[in-house]
């Protein structure tokens, strides 16, 4: 295996036990290196000051959730995996498909997802698409190059996963790939969606999901504290 990575922090399991049990695979030759994947910044110092200190191979790659809707990652996870030397591996740089230009206000197609993601039609991200849309006219794009090309662009994405379904949609996609915005593109970008913002609501899966174990105490701790 090239590249390991583990799905998610795991609250109940320390990280300690995490990365020995990966070190063990790489050194057994099993695999060749190791990542995490939606980890906060501080989840991937602690990962690295644990690997340095006992010894531990240490996450190669972080991927994180990352597209012009979703910006948060440009204020602490990018910065920070530059500073480790990790490799920055984005996933759902079209935010869900919501930057496909199928997702329209006033015109939210009645699918699936649509119905089951709140997001899908929050009015702010709504307000968003039609402004990337337009720009994206403006600069004879199509929305999904717009956006993939985007997220290539910060100098902190070593690649972005995309999830095409046909081989028409991996064709068009990779078409994407090859578009180099220019300053004054992604300045009109910086004014829709500034740096390091995400358009409200943050999708459930983007969240840190570890967050709720750390938002209170355990039951038997706070029925001790209240007795």
């Amino acid at each position: 295996i090239d590249l390991f990575q583990i799905h998610r922090p795991d609250p109940h399991t320390d990280v300690d036990e995490t990365l020995s049990a990966l070190s063990d695979l790489v050194r057994s030759g099993k695999v060749r290196a190791i990542g995490s994947s939606t980890f906060s910044a501080s989840q991937m110092v602690e990962a690295n000051t644990v690997s340095d200190l006992r010894g531990h191979e240490r996450f190669r790659t972080e991927q994180p959730p990352y597209s012009i809707l979703d910006r948060g990652i440009e204020k602490d996870v990018l910065p920070t995996a530059q500073r480790l030397g990790m490799g920055t591996l984005v996933w759902s740089p079209l935010s869900g498909g919501m930057l496909t230009g199928r997702y329209r206000k006033g015109d939210v197609p009645d699918t699936m997802r649509a119905n089951r993601f709140a997001h899908m039609r929050d009015e702010r991200r709504l307000d968003a698409v039609e402004a990337l849309v337009q720009l994206a006219d403006e600069s004879g794009l199509r929305l999904p190059h717009l956006a993939l090309a985007f997220v290539i662009a910060h100098p902190g994405v070593t690649s972005a996963i995309i999830g095409p379904r046909t081989p028409e949609q991996l064709e068009d996609l990779l078409a994407g790939a090859d578009v180099t915005l220019s300053d004054d593109v992604l300045d009109r970008i910086d004014e829709i969606v500034p740096p390091g913002v995400d358009v409200s609501p943050l999708p459930h899966a983007y969240q840190e999901f570890s967050a709720a174990d750390r938002r209170r105490r355990p039951l038997t701790e706070r029925a001790a504290s209240a007795g």
